[in-house]
């Protein structure tokens, strides 16, 4: 009995594991496009949506050099979309050579840059996306998640309340030195005024987990700066 039961759950699992790859790509789309602002993004027509929005996807050295370009129909099989981020993060911290991805949309004759990003919460890891406009300089939107941060506090970055904040902030100032997001803990209005675009509001009682967020970006956007610098 128990060598049957083991023989059915190994082949469920098999048999499942197509469906669950499709899922956690939809989810990934989902969380692209949520960046991005696309309204009514769902399971079902999230493909079809990423594919609309999504018209070229590269995979950036440490350097700012473009390794890969992909613009097919079908952008969940690019390069860019298989990276997995734990491992970059892990190859990049041990100095090792490792990858960035980078989605490209274009909305409204505009054209968008989408970076993901993964940190680490109180709990456990953070994710998310960060969209900005053709001169990387302003926030269109962001889009965050977590395995484990506490509900109703840390939690609340997967909320629409904190990541609305992030839209029209400014990831450099106005002579182009690289600012990122500081995600401020009492509020943005202990930035002094002229600061203020390049800041945000942390969520009250989630201190450890905003200062994951505030670290994630800055992270996260430090290592795409050789790009940046190439393609303002």
């Amino acid at each position: 009995m128990v060598i049957i039961a083991a023989a059915l759950l190994s082949s469920a699992a098999i048999l499942l594991k197509p469906y669950q790859e499709r899922n956690e790509a939809i989810n990934k789309m989902q969380g692209i496009l949520a960046s991005a602002r696309v309204q009514n993004c769902t399971t079902k027509n999230a493909i079809s949506l990423f594919n609309k929005y999504i018209v070229e996807e590269q995979v950036i050295s440490p350097e700012g050099k473009i390794i890969d370009s992909y613009t097919k129909p079908d952008k969940e099989n690019a390069e860019a979309f298989k990276i997995d981020l734990k491992t970059e993060n892990y190859n990049k911290s041990k100095n090792k050579p490792y990858k960035l991805p980078l989605y490209i949309a274009r909305m409204n004759e505009k054209t968008i840059y989408i970076i993901p990003m993964r940190g680490t919460g109180l709990w456990g890891p953070i994710w998310g996306n960060i969209a900005l406009t053709a001169d990387f300089k302003t926030v269109i939107g962001a889009f965050f998640d977590d395995e484990a941060e506490t509900p109703g506090l840390g939690a609340e970055i997967a909320k629409p309340k904190f990541q609305s904040e992030f839209a029209g902030k400014k990831m450099f100032d106005d002579s182009g030195k690289f600012t990122s997001i500081e995600v401020v803990k009492g509020g943005v209005v202990k930035l002094p005024e002229n600061q203020r675009i390049h800041g945000v509001d942390a969520i009250s009682g989630g201190t450890i987990t905003s200062k994951g967020v505030d670290a994630m970006i800055r992270n996260t956007i430090e290592s795409y700066l050789p790009y940046i610098k190439q393609h303002r």
